[in-house]
């Protein structure tokens, strides 16, 4: 704009020497406001590339190598992540007053702003619709895929009910269909085996679902204990910078889970760490 406003000086200069009327000099225009200019689009969350033969990539916390990624690893930053489990057969055993959600447990995570990624099963957001398009819809939450079934994707899994290989990418989709008829917006490509159990046959027969598979580096033990202080201190124990913690939202299966989050959040806050969902996690 400024060279063409030159222009046009140097021109009606020309013009007025020669008898003629110089022109106006062409109007600036306004500024487009940040109000009215288009939004940015949504950010693609990271993912991995698939392995050799198109095996599903798997991750289990932020990288320590060297260079940049060590760089990294040093920052103070942990992920958190609540397994919403309900396995396929469960039904009757909500329908009869067993709860598999853990609604104080999301509030809590509400009231002291922490990030989180939540791996619900297609099973879990059918039961509660509500709490489902809830978290879903909840920027401080991030959905991932945790199967439809519950049902393992290997043998010998805590005595799970085993998906069949061919069956396998099927139930995944299954669980972000669930998703997305419960109103889930806020879903990202990843998946976490049931149980944690997979082997080679299983990240094969998984690739066709372009997810990657994410495990953990601590374990909190939150599952069936009854000890929050015990839970606590497993996972402070643990946590590394860059490290991924697993635990559950599920009441009947993690009873204390609220509890041990209301001592570990503000014991890791105390010791520098900032709280991030697994997609910032593997940005790094």
């Amino acid at each position: 704009m400024t060279v063409l406003m030159a222009a046009g000086v140097v021109i009606g200069g020309a013009l007025a020497g020669c008898g003629g009327a110089a022109p106006a000099p062409a109007p600036v225009p306004t500024p487009t406001s940040p109000a009215s200019a288009a939004p940015a689009p949504p950010k693609k969350p990271p993912t991995m590339a698939p392995g050799p033969a198109g095996r599903t990539p798997v991750f289990e916390r932020r990288p320590t190598g060297g260079g940049a990624a060590a760089k990294d690893a040093a920052e103070k930053v942990v992920a958190l992540t609540f397994d919403a489990d309900m396995t396929a057969d469960q039904g009757p055993r909500a329908k009869a007053g067993e709860r598999f959600d853990n609604p104080e447990l999301i509030a809590l995570l509400r009231r002291l702003k922490v990030p989180s990624t939540v791996f619900m099963t297609g099973r879990w957001a059918e039961e509660y619709p509500a709490q489902a398009k809830g978290i879903g819809t909840d920027g401080l939450f991030e959905v991932a895929n945790h199967s439809y079934s519950h049902y393992a994707f290997t043998a010998g899994c805590y005595g799970l009910p085993v998906v069949a290989k061919d069956a396998m990418t099927r139930d995944v989709e299954r669980a972000f269909s669930a998703f997305r008829q419960a109103g889930v917006r806020n879903v990202v490509p990843y998946f976490r085996f049931p149980g944690g159990c997979y082997d080679d046959a299983a990240l094969r027969a998984l690739g066709p679902a372009n997810v990657t598979a994410v495990q953990w580096d601590v374990v909190s033990g939150d599952a069936f204990a009854t000890d929050a202080g015990a839970v606590a201190e497993q996972v402070l124990d643990g946590v590394r910078p860059g490290s991924l913690v697993v635990m559950h939202c599920t009441r009947s299966a993690a009873p204390v889970t609220a509890e041990a989050i209301s001592r570990i959040v503000p014991e890791l806050r105390k010791r520098g760490y900032r709280f991030v969902k697994v997609s910032e996690l593997m940005e790094g």
